[in-house]
């Protein structure tokens, strides 16, 4: 049997012939002239495949440009909430030019990867502003770890404490769940009776539910997941690439 990518394009040469041959049923041929049309088109794709490859070719173009443009409108209709949520985390530089939001989860292995990214582009970028959002998307304990971080937020305005539990947590190994997290809130030195007071309130429930509401339209699924400028980067691409997108974002240019 032929795997899978080497059968679409099968698929989509069918396709293009019955679409061809429903147009030209749908005109007012008599049956001989429409059976010779048909053999026509059929005859010029068998002869010609290359014209698969570029129709293939012009359809993926046309799909990448949709697909970036209704991410440019989801950005734009969302611009508050994605960039200056009053529930989200900011480091950096607060006033930067530009903004990179990372989406993570506290479970996620490529996570605690890019979190080295995130901090040599804060080095390296004194003009660079980052967002923070928890998106826990790999299980409970994800989500209660989400839960103490959005906490950690509530009593730390200024985000330095925050970063210290962030990376502490993020550097953790194994799974990450509520006693792990309770446990590097109070080695980053927060408040534990405040914390937990925090926990019930209906603000945690809103923080997160507003992250998956910002992901669903973007199309984002998995983390890390960054948002810079009116691009979306899905994965951990590693710190060259993070900084061409924080680039073109600012210069239109992979460097400025």
């Amino acid at each position: 049997m032929l795997p899978i990518f080497r059968l679409w394009p099968v698929m989509l040469a069918c396709s293009m012939i019955v679409a061809a041959t429903a147009d030209v049923r749908a005109q007012s041929f008599s049956p001989t002239q429409r059976s010779e049309i048909e053999a026509i088109i059929k005859d010029y794709l068998i002869k010609h495949p290359e014209a698969l490859q570029q129709a293939i070719a012009e359809l993926e173009k046309h799909q990448t440009a949709a697909e970036a443009e209704k991410v440019k409108t989801v950005i734009r209709d969302n611009h508050a909430t994605l960039f200056s949520s009053p529930r989200q985390v900011t480091i950096g530089n607060p006033n930067g030019d530009v903004t990179l939001v990372e989406f993570f989860d506290y479970n996620c292995g490529y996570c605690k990867r890019a979190l080295a990214d995130m901090l040599d582009l804060m080095k390296a970028d004194p003009k660079l502003r980052i967002v923070l959002k928890e998106f826990p998307v790999l299980g409970q304990g994800s989500v209660e770890a989400a839960q103490v971080s959005v906490a950690v937020r509530m009593q730390d305005k200024d985000g330095k404490k925050y970063l210290e539990f962030h990376q502490r947590l993020l550097g953790n190994r194994g799974e990450i769940n509520k006693a792990r997290a309770m446990a590097t809130a109070k080695e980053a030195g927060l408040d534990m009776a405040r914390l937990e007071k925090d926990m019930a309130s209906p603000e945690i429930k809103a923080t997160l539910e507003e992250s998956f509401k910002l992901a669903e339209p973007l199309g984002l699924n998995g983390t890390p997941s960054y948002v810079v400028g009116s691009d979306v980067v899905v994965g951990a691409v590693g710190f060259q690439a993070l900084k061409e997108k924080v680039s073109a974002a600012r210069c239109g240019k992979p460097s400025c």
